[in-house]
């Protein structure tokens, strides 16, 4: 509840340290925060800001942090102080008490990142490690970056962690190397396509930049707190505190917009539409042409959906670390309790549904048709406890390995363009006027590159690099 500068919020969350408050106090340009357990004093933060308008603003930061976390508007006093004991996980049409968990892995912090391909599973956390997962279960690597990841996205053949320094770095090889770099600290959510670059922030504005980091467009949503971009070669899908705008992808032109009657917390898409969930306890499904198809109703605030191909079942993360699961039709089949936190942000594939928690586990459910009827049955299966070996994580660098000869490698050359540094390839076969993306830190006027592959991007114009970069002496 918001009164003049005030803002309290409430948080009962199915964990032993539910049944909490956060309370933001803005004047002049001093903020005041107050948190702790309901009906207890808690604890108290001063802060002092240059002006009023960046007092407001680092507000509204905390403010929209911790509704993304599940915390909701309350009355002050209503909610009598409450024990932590487990909330009881009700279900419709099902006896299970726990979701159909095959294994979990803990990644040691809250984890928002996630990313799942026929290969592995990336997870993300707020210590800034990304874990590789094999599908069945197994660590086989591990990446740190310098600040909280918070979002994990994949282009074709490339894997991005998109990082609170601002950056996005490119995993796709041995060594993280930064690909984006952002001017912005305040992003919630990115997503990527064949190179193009859109990302959300606080205020609500959507930001699409290309491979050489030109912004393409920029646009003001008519609402904040951007948590969900989705794009496809037709555009890029925002998702906001007003509902889901589709913009074109390449010039920025509004297409259609569709209010979700609450605050969009996640999104995601197949083929013919995307899922928004929001804090008013729904999924709604939008068709790509603007048309709102469905509503998928849950208990409580959703932090994340999914869906497997065409919508044959959709999926439901909520606050209170439930899952659910519901027919093409809309029909709840199950609410079931994920054991291992609410999931920030989910993933399906290949009949599996992947969670990133509030925990920081990495969940694998098996979603497939059976499993799940099994499930909506009352039977699950037991899960297994992923344990990672020692092993040192790869952080990123600017080092180079230096070769003499490129034996049969592709030869890029750094070039300065008018001050500014482009790459080109100068081996046989190339387009010679084409940029190459390329990582900016590590660019240097005359130099040459040696890399396993270089890749024509899907719509022409430029290329890609594949595999490990080293410098040509």
């Amino acid at each position: 509840m918001t009164t003049g500068g005030t803002t309290y919020l409430e948080l009962s969350e199915n964990s032993g340290s539910a049944h909490k408050f956060y309370e933001v106090i803005v004047a002049g340009t001093q903020v005041t925060i107050r948190y702790g357990r309901i009906g207890d004093q808690g604890q108290t933060k001063i802060s002092s800001f240059a002006d009023t308008a960046k007092a407001a603003a680092a507000a509204a930061k905390k403010v929209a942090e911790k509704m993304r976390k599940g915390y909701e508007p309350a009355v002050r006093g209503a909610r009598a102080p409450r024990s932590a004991a487990r909330r009881t996980i009700a279900s419709r049409g099902s006896t299970a008490k726990s979701a159909p968990l095959l294994w979990t892995f803990d990644s040691g912090a809250p984890a928002f990142g996630i990313f799942v391909d026929g290969r592995r599973c990336w997870v993300g956390n707020e210590n800034g490690d990304v874990f590789t997962v094999t599908p069945d279960g197994v660590v086989t690597g591990r990446f740190h970056v310098p600040d909280s990841v918070k979002c994990i996205v994949a282009d074709d053949f490339w894997i991005y962690a998109g990082c609170d320094d601002g950056r996005v770095y490119d995993l796709s090889g041995k060594v993280p190397r930064v690909a984006y770099e952002l001017t912005s600290d305040d992003i919630y959510w990115l997503d990527i396509h064949d190179g193009i670059l859109g990302v959300s922030d606080q205020e609500g504005r959507i930001t699409v930049i290309d491979h050489e980091e030109q912004t393409l467009w920029a646009r003001d949503s008519t609402g904040d707190s951007g948590w969900m971009v989705r794009i496809d070669p037709d555009g890029v899908y925002h998702g906001h505190s007003e509902g889901v705008t589709k913009y074109g992808l390449t010039a920025g032109n509004p297409l259609w917009h569709v209010f979700t009657g609450g605050p969009v917390l996640f999104g995601w898409q197949e083929a013919g539409a995307v899922y928004a969930g929001t804090s008013t306890h729904e999924v709604r499904m939008v068709a790509k042409d603007g048309r709102s198809e469905r509503t998928f109703h849950c208990d409580a605030a959703v932090f994340s959906c999914a869906a497997s191909p065409d919508g044959a079942f959709v999926f439901a993360g909520d606050n209170h670390s439930s899952v659910y699961c519901f027919d093409a039709s809309g029909e709840r089949l199950w609410k079931l309790a994920t054991g291992c936190g609410s999931a920030y942000s989910m993933q399906y594939h290949d009949e599996k549904l992947y969670l990133a928690t509030t925990s920081g586990a990495l969940a694998c459910l098996a979603v497939g048709d059976a499993a799940v009827r099994a499930a909506e049955a009352g039977v699950v299966p037991k899960p297994v406890s992923v344990k990672a070996p020692e092993m040192s994580a790869v952080t990123p660098s600017a080092t180079v390995e230096v070769v003499t000869d490129p034996a049969a490698d592709v030869v890029i050359e750094c070039v300065d363009a008018g001050g500014e540094l482009r790459m080109h390839v100068v081996s046989p076969g190339y387009q010679r006027t084409w940029n190459v993306q390329f990582p900016r830190d590590i660019r240097e006027a005359g130099a040459r590159y040696v890399v396993d592959v270089v890749t024509e991007s899907a719509r022409g114009g430029f290329y890609r690099v594949r595999g490990d970069i080293r410098r040509l002496r």
